[in-house]
């Protein structure tokens, strides 16, 4: 269900407020959490130097925790516009930050997390904190919920991954729908 071998991802939750994290390492089946946590800017401060202070915060966690896979929640519907748009640049930030840190990057949806979490992708936050306090061994759920929403973005990779990887192999598109040609022999 697993990659298989040693692998590190960073799920990030994004917010321009609170932005949940969590780095998990996955060696074959087994996973442990190494950090997992919270961003946070404050309001009072301008839109660039929150912007700034949590691009800051995305180059230091990719550097103290060296990630060989990135897992970002991928918002498809707001309701509120304002809130829309700081999610939209906390992700851009991050999307852009692990990819320049040559990391795999990949998005997935709450539906998506959800259902590979906790096995119904209308489950609800105490679900997802409870599903991902027992696949991680965890004490208790992890709090706040932006860092068990990570964690479940993180476990969502771990599970996705290794189909997804099978299917490029075999010339299938990719997660974002781009095809990509098999390598040819010889």
């Amino acid at each position: 269900m697993f990659v298989a071998g040693s692998h590190r991802v960073l799920g990030i939750d994004p917010g321009l407020t609170r932005c949940g994290y969590a780095v998990l390492d996955a060696n074959g089946s087994d996973v442990s959490a190494v950090s997992l946590g919270v961003l946070r800017t404050p309001a009072t401060d301008s839109l660039p130097a929150r912007l700034a202070r949590l691009h800051q915060d995305f180059v230091d966690l990719l550097a103290e925790f060296a990630p060989q896979s990135v897992a970002v929640e991928q918002v498809f519907f707001q309701v509120n516009v304002r809130t829309a748009m700081s999610v939209g640049q906390a992700s851009g930030l991050a999307l852009a930050l692990a990819h320049a840190a040559g990391c795999e990057v990949v998005q997935y949806t709450p539906n998506q997390v959800k259902e590979a979490v906790t096995g119904w992708g209308g489950a609800g936050k105490e679900q997802v904190q409870r599903m991902v306090q027992n696949r991680l061994g965890l004490s208790a759920p992890p709090k706040p919920a932006d860092a068990a929403d990570a964690a479940a973005l993180a476990l969502c990779h771990l599970a996705i991954s290794p189909v997804h990887r099978r299917l490029i192999a075999a010339g299938a598109p990719d997660i974002h729908g781009r095809a990509r040609s098999r390598r040819k022999a010889g």
